[in-house]
């Protein structure tokens, strides 16, 4: 299943003078507005970081929301122009230039742990009648650490499936429409396999059913948050969670393993980007106005 960021631009197959032009590489400094091309959500560069999988950049738009994206290449537009954001050279006097679009939020402005801005003395939004879905209960507890400021602002509710079997049937009780959007965050969503050919049944206009590459959502925690030099590989027919505790040295009570894990999380950064854009495209799409001709 493809995602709906996915290219089909083969420049091996390309005649020359159809080829794209060299797209200039931009430094992301902070307060650059810039918008990324994949989501169309524009925002002023708050700070840079290195990650496993590469650098990402932060940007905040007018609302005060946060948005992490992966530094890729052509992937975001600069007045209009096609251009990829590198890290900013560290400046004379400064630290390294890994951060140096980053640092800390103005003064009096706190972050929530997903990077949102904080607002002072919100009350809970009464719940929409759109929800979120995850696969289990660890998922939907890292889900509500991490979003949870942000979740009960915007009145979303997130609940859990014993297993993606039952999403079909999930969808057909909730009776999803233009006011009562469902996301669903599977895990291991990957092409072929069983979760992709249940998303593609229940996918719809009302109905968002995205994934991340992880076997399990504990992979999803950056090894270094999680205290460890890599997530090892557990042979296939071993249950995961047994054999990651057991390599690992951990509790083998998974549940007392899982609170030890979760305990190290304590804001975005401690998770890998690919699981950040999922939630954060889940959230935005449950809480997206409906159509007037809906």
């Amino acid at each position: 299943m493809r995602s709906r960021n996915d290219r089909y631009d083969n420049p091996d197959l390309t005649p020359p003078w159809k080829r794209a032009r060299t797209v200039p590489e931009v430094a992301a400094e902070r307060d650059l507005v810039v918008e990324e091309v994949g989501t169309g959500f524009c925002g002023a560069v708050v700070r840079c970081e290195k990650t496993a999988e590469g650098p990402t950049v932060t940007l905040e738009d007018r609302f005060g929301k946060h948005r992490v994206f992966p530094m890729t290449a052509a992937g975001f537009l600069l007045e209009g122009r096609t251009v990829t954001l590198v890290r900013p050279r560290a400046k004379a006097g400064t630290g390294a230039g890994a951060d140096a679009g980053g640092g800390a939020p103005a003064a009096g402005r706190r972050l929530t742990a997903s990077g949102s801005l904080a607002v002072p003395g919100a009350r809970a939004r009464v719940a929409r009648a759109g929800r979120i879905y995850v696969e289990g209960r660890h998922d939907a507890e890292l889900v509500e650490k991490v979003w949870g400021d942000d979740l009960r602002i915007e009145g979303v509710v997130v609940e859990y499936l014993e297993g993606v079997d039952d999403l079909p049937a999930v969808v057909d009780a909730f009776a999803p429409g233009p006011g009562a959007r469902l996301g669903v965050l599977v895990d291991h969503l990957v092409p072929g396999s069983k979760e992709s050919r249940i998303a593609e049944q229940v996918s719809g206009d009302h109905v968002l059913v995205v994934g991340h590459p992880y076997i399990d959502i504990w992979e999803a925690v950056k090894p270094a948050s999680a205290g460890i030099r890599a997530w090892p590989r557990i042979p296939h027919g071993q249950d995961w969670k047994t054999g990651v505790c057991a390599a690992l040295g951990w509790p083998q009570n998974t549940g007392a393993a899982w609170q030890q894990l979760l305990g190290r999380v304590r804001s975005y950064k401690d998770l890998e980007p690919a699981l950040l854009g999922r939630v954060e495209e889940l959230i935005d799409f449950v809480t997206a106005p409906a159509s007037p001709t809906a």
